[in-house]
């Protein structure tokens, strides 16, 4: 089944259709028949028309760009809930993020959280306990 097909299923709740004559070039031909198609998806207010000569091509491609934004909102949508839980978890990577300073060539450690500093060489030999 084609997705523009599942979506004219719920097509009664979810979205509005409206039909209406192209402007343009075509006079009394292109003024006659309701062929453009307009559609609103209810819920988040998008809207996508086409105009053409084909009143079931207008419908069906002004459907499949409106499933194309509705899926795209969909998927950036859950991208950023996915990029604020990893912001939480690993933080900016910020001066205010750090725990430790590690200065080799000043043979230096400072601990941020309790202020304390010690040689490099102690600090990598295990003796991180002076920090504390």
């Amino acid at each position: 089944m084609d997705s523009c097909d599942q979506h004219l299923q719920r097509a009664k709740t979810d979205f509005r259709v409206e039909w209406f004559s192209g402007s343009g070039a075509g006079g009394q031909h292109r003024n006659r028949h309701l062929n453009c198609s307009r559609i609103w998806h209810v819920p988040t207010g998008l809207k996508q028309e086409r105009q053409g000569r084909s009143r079931e091509a207008n419908y069906r491609d002004a459907m499949s760009a409106l499933v194309a934004m509705l899926d795209q909102r969909l998927r950036s949508g859950s991208k950023a809930v996915e990029d604020d839980v990893r912001r939480q978890q690993i933080g900016s990577g910020m001066r205010g993020d750090k725990r430790r300073t590690y200065r080799f060539q000043d043979d230096t450690v400072v601990d941020h959280v309790t202020g304390k500093s010690m040689q490099a060489k102690r600090a990598m030999k295990g003796g991180m306990y002076l920090l504390w």
